[in-house]
């Protein structure tokens, strides 16, 4: 990935050597374009970054740290251009000895002072009065390199003060560019300092001169008395008065100078110790500042100011910073147990938990803070996770004390933030499809579904911030965001790669306990035993609705992808695979059964209104039912990626083609039960027929109730409808969706809707052609009619014409209803007729002449006016008739028939124009 600026370079640095903490001026090009976009920045291998002050994207200005080398590069490091390069070098120069009064901007090491002053037994004068200019001029340091200087007097020092001076070096290095006349005013200044020095012991004895003179008056007095008396015994008094006046003399010097010698020791050792109260203020006070600090939040000065103090007093030997230090190592342990409880503090944002290990690991606190802080997270959203199933379940049981909510989600109310799941219901043929669904939402979304959306919501809300403290974690980001502290990376990457298959288990744990709940909620009976109680535990007292589960998918897919963009591998998210397939599946089977217990419902619905076509609005009901069915399964069907189709195993797919095949066989039995139901059971009060249509002959009946009859004839017609369209149509709509064994299920139902057809056209020609086969018999030898003995025919008899009018009626009762249905029914009714009347013809032992000329004319008349309905079967029977008849002896009888045929044909012309007038549009049929 290609940087958006360049490199930093560094093309000048002023100066170009110097002491540790000198001030630089760093210029360059594409230094940074701000302070946060600086992240490194090294002179001579010392980072530097602390003091850097960026100024522009060409100047930065720091203070040289303390470093190894004596010369080096200046590198610039910057988040936009990356690690730069440098053209120039600094030389880092060894520092002076600083005098003791001398201003420093570093920190100097004083021990030796210390001890040195302390020690009154070298008759060394103290430090403080230790002039740091001892020959009283201005001071010139020359370029004289320190090295030539060591490499001309080895051994030796320029330092004064030490056992080792040497004139010569210090006036090389001090005053190699000074003049004669000033070096001979330095000597003068020398001079003068000694003789203070000499004329310092005279003052001690400026206090005592009375005593002194009265000694002299006392010598002169004894002399004068020597003189006198030049005595023995005289000299003798006056030596030993001459002692008494010594001795006091000696005693009263002794007591004037005791009180001036302990007041100067007491101011001396009053100053010695605000002086080192002074020196190591920051130590002493560090205990207090801790406090502050940490009652602040400014953790970040307290680690400054302990790393400080251990590097200065962690090692000292001097009792009282070691006391003091103690106490600060106090306050720092109580620091780390209290970033440790805040660190394991839950809820914590991700920010606060990185700057709570960092400061652990800044204060070296044991263990491993890191990984103890990913497992006390990856417990707490365990425990939110139970925690969110208890109180899920407990309201789910509270609300079930007060009502008992419909969990279909047709009849539910969804709350706001689930939305609501749109549906429609408008079927249109003839009549509406009133599915008996209310589009108001009248009851709340159930607990189980209210309790996956904030399942999913809390894990992908916590799961993030896991993950990528994980990743910090590994790559060492936790403790340095510019690989400063290389050592606690490394020893952090080491760590993640132990701990690696640990923390798998932690996101496996998570995974497996999101996907338990998911199913104690849903899918109760795919848990073990075992499993029940701890995910468990809802009241199933009906399942979900397809839709309601359909929605859930949704919920669990959109984690699913929450998730995957983490970059979390694809093992550990495949048990959510698997359960969004378990869910894809379920919602499949629940959706269909309950398609079926609505199609089971169809059959109160129907209203018994025929269109032009013979139909009613039943099948296209059936149809849309299975529609909206599957258009609801639409999402379930389709994969998204990484997921696998919902038929790629076998028993699914045989699941549900048995449940596929089981809906229309359901259609098929409400079919059945409309048709065959008594007329007591049918509630005809709203039923009706279209009179639209200029073929039909009016209602079915005036009281506009239905006979069986009728309702075999309207359940043949939407049989013969669902054979030829609805149920071709629903297969293409299965195919449509990736429906396996569609041929089967469209064979096995085309078989049972058959079979159903047939029974039903049974019925009803039984019905109809049982009666007027009946009466065929009955009627042929009413009035002990003979057929041995019988006059001239004279015409047809009146029980064929009364058969030909019940034909004509069973004719207009089918051809009002459904005209497809005309010469199926004719034809078996045709049939039926000839082939009683063909049988009691074979019954009859002798025709007379007349009798045969009779039968002849009868079986003709009605054979050439149910011609258009004549099958094979009613030709043969029509055959067999005519041959058990005498045949024709002469032209006269032939004339005869043909004369009676045409007088039936002419007199029945209007009862059989429905045969000639139906024939046409039969035959396209």
């Amino acid at each position: 990935m290609s940087r958006a600026r360049q490199p930093p370079l560094v093309t000048g640095i002023s100066p170009n050597e110097g002491i540790s903490w000198t001030k630089v001026t760093i210029r360059g090009e594409n230094l940074g374009t701000g302070p946060t976009d600086l992240i490194g920045l090294t002179i001579c291998g010392h980072n530097c970054l602390l003091t850097a002050e960026w100024m522009s994207a060409s100047k930065i200005v720091c203070r040289v740290g303390q470093a190894k080398n004596d010369k080096g590069d200046i590198i610039v490091t910057t988040k936009s251009g990356g690690k730069g390069t440098s053209t120039v070098s600094f030389k880092l120069l060894k520092p002076e000895k600083i005098g003791i009064l001398d201003q420093s901007a570093v920190w100097v090491d004083e021990m030796n002072y210390y001890d040195m002053r302390t020690d009154r037994n070298k008759g060394i004068p103290p430090l403080s009065l230790r002039p740091a200019n001892p020959l009283g001029i201005e001071i010139d340091k020359g370029r004289f390199p320190q090295k030539d200087l060591e490499a001309l007097f080895p051994g030796m020092s320029a330092d004064f003060t030490s056992e080792n001076f040497s004139a010569a070096w210090y006036l090389i290095e001090n005053h190699s560019t000074t003049s004669f006349d000033q070096l001979k005013t330095a000597v003068v200044n020398l001079k003068k300092q000694a003789n203070k020095k000499n004329e310092g012991s005279l003052a001690y004895v400026k206090g005592g001169l009375s005593t002194f003179f009265e000694a002299q008056d006392a010598l002169s007095a004894i002399h004068q008395k020597l003189e006198a008396d030049g005595t023995e015994k005289v000299e003798g008094s006056m030596t030993q008065k001459l002692e008494n006046v010594l001795n006091r003399a000696s005693n009263t010097a002794d007591t004037l100078f005791q009180e001036v010698l302990g007041r100067k020791d007491k101011a001396d050792s009053t100053r010695n110790a605000l002086n080192v109260l002074q020196r190591f203020k920051f130590l002493f006070n560090l205990p207090l500042n801790i406090e502050r600090n940490i009652q602040k939040g400014d953790y970040d000065v307290v680690i400054n100011d302990y790393e400080k103090a251990k590097s200065l007093f962690g090692k000292t030997e001097v009792q009282v910073f070691r006391k003091y230090y103690a106490e600060v190592e106090t306050r720092i342990e109580a620091l780390r147990e209290l970033l440790l409880d805040k660190l394991l503090e839950t809820p914590s944002t991700l920010h606060d938990q990185k700057r709570y290990i960092r400061y652990l690991s800044d204060l070296h606190a044991p263990g491993d803070p890191a990984w103890q802080c990913i497992g006390a997270q990856h417990q707490w959203i365990l425990q939110l996770m139970h925690n969110c199933k208890e109180s899920y379940v407990k309201e789910q049981k509270g609300n079930s004390l007060l009502h008992s909510p419909m969990l279909d989600l047709d009849s539910d109310v969804r709350p706001s933030p689930i939305g609501h799941l749109g549906q429609t219901a408008s079927l249109k043929r003839g009549s509406s499809f009133q599915s008996g669904r209310d589009d108001a939402w009248q009851y709340k979304a159930p607990q189980q579904v209210l309790f996956v959306e904030k399942l999913t919501k809390l894990v992908v809300s916590q799961l993030p911030n896991f993950w990528k403290l994980w990743i910090s974690y590994v790559n060492g980001s936790l403790f340095s965001e510019t690989a400063e502290k290389s050592g606690q990376m490394e020893r952090s990457k080491k760590n993640a790669r132990q701990r690696q298959n640990d923390f798998k288990k932690m996101i496996q744990e998570v995974m497996h306990c999101l996907v338990k709940l998911i199913r104690g909620a849903l899918l109760p009976f795919s848990l073990r035993e075992g499993e029940s109680r701890q995910y468990g535990g809802w009241e199933m007292k009906s399942e979900l609705s397809g839709q309601w589960l359909t929605h859930v998918i949704q919920t669990v897919r959109l984690s699913s992808e929450s998730l995957t963009a983490l970059e979390i591998p694809n093992d550990m998210l495949q048990i959510i695979q698997d359960l969004i397939l378990d869910l894809r599946v379920r919602c499949i089977i629940v959706t269909l059964q309950h398609t079926a217990e609505d199609i089971k419902r169809l059959a109160e619905k129907e209203d018994w209104v025929v269109d032009n076509e013979g139909l009613t609005s039943l099948p296209y009901q059936f149809e849309q039912c299975i529609v909206h069915s599957l258009q609801s399964l639409k999402t379930v069907l389709d994969c998204k990626p990484g997921e696998a189709s919902v038929f790629q195993q076998q028993k699914t797919q045989e699941d549900v083609c048995q449940l596929s095949i089981g809906i229309m066989q359901v259609f098929i039995d409400c079919l059945e039960q409309l048709s065959t139901k008594p007329d007591g059971d049918i509630d005809t009060a709203h039923l009706s027929v279209d009179v639209s249509s200029p073929d039909l002959f009016g209602s079915i009946h005036e009281d506009s109730s239905l006979s069986s009859e009728q309702r075999l004839l309207i359940a043949l017609s939407n049989c013969h409808y669902l054979e030829r369209h609805t149920f071709l149509n629903i297969a293409e709509h299965f195919e449509k969706h990736g429906f396996q064994g569609v041929e089967k299920i469209t064979q096995v139902s085309m078989e049972s809707l058959k079979e159903l057809d047939q029974r039903l056209f049974e019925m009803y020609i039984e019905l109809k052609a049982d009666p007027i086969v009946g009466s065929l018999e009955p009627g042929i030898y009413a009035g002990y009619f003979d057929w041995k003995d019988c006059l001239v025919p004279a015409g047809v008899r009146n029980y064929l014409k009364e058969a030909l009018v019940n034909i004509i009626a069973v004719h207009a009762e089918v051809f009002t209803i459904s005209k497809d249905l005309v010469p199926r029914i004719m034809s078996r009714v045709v049939e039926a007729v000839s082939e009683e009347l063909s049988r009691l013809m074979q019954c009859v032992s002798f025709f007379s002449k007349n009798g045969a000329l009779q039968a002849r004319l009868e079986i003709c008349a009605l054979r050439d006016t149910v011609a258009i309905y004549l099958t094979p079967e009613s030709n043969s029977s029509f055959k067999q008739a005519l041959e058990a008849l005498p045949q024709l002896s002469s032209g006269t009888e032939k004339k005869l028939l043909e004369e009676l045929l045409n007088k039936f044909k002419s007199s029945m012309h209007l009862q059989l124009t429905c045969f000639q007038a139906s024939s046409s549009a039969m035959m396209k049929t």
